[in-house]
């Protein structure tokens, strides 16, 4: 049977890394973020803190990294830490929602934009996101080196287009604009609160790096270069997301970011009068690239389950020619392209199952303790690991606590939302105890 072909670079993974996080959130949460918090100081501190706890996370994450080089990254983690059920779990959200619903959600992103220099319809647009689910299907059926290059053009331009957006903040803009208006009156549920609040979109824009590790079977030398490209990449992410903030805050007051539905166009078109199309197409090119690296990260997850035998087995096959995981890529993919089109029934399903990716950071943080335990007796690989995450045991503790303070905010803040995702997760037991079952017969 082929097996998948050993082709990703540490460059290519780090931009993966890279791509999987800059998204459209750092696009549209600053606004979200600025009508919580008055101050400039605080906005940047929280934006800071964000990149301080996705570098935690991705120091922990690197020791898992480097002792399981294998195809599946968080899937194998969760398996080999807690067992097969909890890494199923963690793909069945996957699969059915998280990064499915991603792929939609962006697609028509991308063609909404598209649109906004190119003039269409609905009709049109879900065309376009159909078709640019198929676009990057086959790019990434092809073979890994081309999924690879799809990800360092794309993550690369939209990198430049930031870089640009941030040049003309900090040369043109004023630095008199943060203060402006700032400091207004305090958030009516109290300062902590608001802060909480914030942190929430600030989390969520940072999200992402993980994906590198879904593609350890296909990376050179995976022990070095995995833990190097999550490290690499979220740290880029920080000061990328801080130093984009500041540009905004130079180009518009708080109050104004705040109020504003497109934060990025219209503080470019402050000083720039087509700034609203340049943004438009950093965007476009941003939601682009990061669909095109789900596309390749995330069925790397199911094909591991498969090839475990919990999950369809056809999911396992690898293309003889591309040596890809191709039904995994096209189920995946069509099940997104089935999401787009039914959007309307499923947007919501998404807000309800998404809490669920931060539980499973926790588990991870927390298998990194585990394994360290199972290693005093003899029975972990961590004492082969080739990467020790430093500051242990405080710095997976910090990425577990906030995970684990993330999920409880979810429960009671939307406790709807918590609980639809928990039933979900329930249905997902059953689903494995068939699989099993139906392994035991065979």
């Amino acid at each position: 049977m082929p097996e998948l072909r050993r082709e990703l670079t540490l460059y290519g993974l780090t931009m993966v890394a890279i791509g999987s996080c800059i998204g459209s959130g750092i696009f549209l949460t600053p606004a979200q973020i600025a009508a919580q918090l008055p101050s400039p100081w605080m906005i940047l501190l929280i934006w800071t803190l964000g990149g301080f706890i996705a570098v935690t996370g991705a120091l922990t994450f690197a020791e898992l990294g480097a002792m399981f080089p294998r195809a599946g990254g968080v899937y194998v983690y969760l398996k080999e830490g807690y067992g097969e059920l909890a890494g199923f779990l963690y793909g069945w959200a996957y699969l059915l929602v998280i990064t499915s619903g991603s792929i939609a959600a962006l697609t028509i992103a991308f063609a909404t934009y598209l649109a906004f220099i190119f003039p269409m319809g609905q009709g049109a647009i879900t065309i376009v996101a159909l078709v640019t689910i198929g676009a990057v299907t086959i790019i990434n059926i092809v073979r890994v080196k081309a999924g690879e290059i799809f990800s360092n053009i794309f993550t690369g331009l939209k990198l430049l287009g930031i870089a640009c957006l941030v040049v003309v903040g900090l040369v043109w803009g004023n630095p008199g604009a943060m203060t402006a208006g700032a400091g207004g009156a305090a958030p009516a549920d109290g300062l902590l609160a608001a802060f909480g609040l914030a942190l929430i979109g600030v989390l969520w824009s940072y999200s992402g790096w993980q994906h590198a590790t879904f593609l350890a079977g296909e990376a050179v030398d995976p022990r070095r270069t995995i833990p190097k490209a999550i490290i690499v990449g979220a740290a880029v992410v920080a000061a990328v997301y801080v130093l984009t903030n500041l540009a905004y805050m130079f180009l518009l007051p708080v109050p104004t970011i705040a109020a504003s539905p497109s934060v990025a166009a219209d503080a470019v078109s402050t000083v720039i009068p087509f700034g609203g199309t340049l943004i438009a197409i950093v965007i476009a090119i941003s939601v682009l690239g990061t669909a095109g690296i789900y596309t390749l990260s995330a069925p790397r997850v199911y094909y591991a389950m498969a090839d475990d035998g919990i999950f369809f087995r056809k999911l396992a096959e690898v293309h003889p020619t591309f040596r890809t995981p191709v039904n995994a890529i096209l189920t995946q993919s069509g099940w997104a392209a089935l999401l787009l089109l039914f959007w309307g029934t499923f947007e919501d399903v998404i807000t309800y199952v998404v809490f669920m990716d931060w539980a499973f950071f926790a588990l991870v943080a927390g298998s990194v303790f585990v394994f360290r335990r199972r290693d005093r007796g003899g029975e972990s690989p961590a004492g082969k690991s080739a990467y020790r995450v430093p500051g242990y045991p405080f710095t997976p503790l910090i990425f577990m606590v906030v995970c684990g303070l993330f999920v409880l905010n979810t429960l009671i803040e939307r406790p709807l939302h918590a609980w639809v995702g928990l039933v979900f997760m329930a249905m997902g037991v059953g689903v494995y105890f068939l699989f099993r079952r139906g392994r035991a017969a065979s």
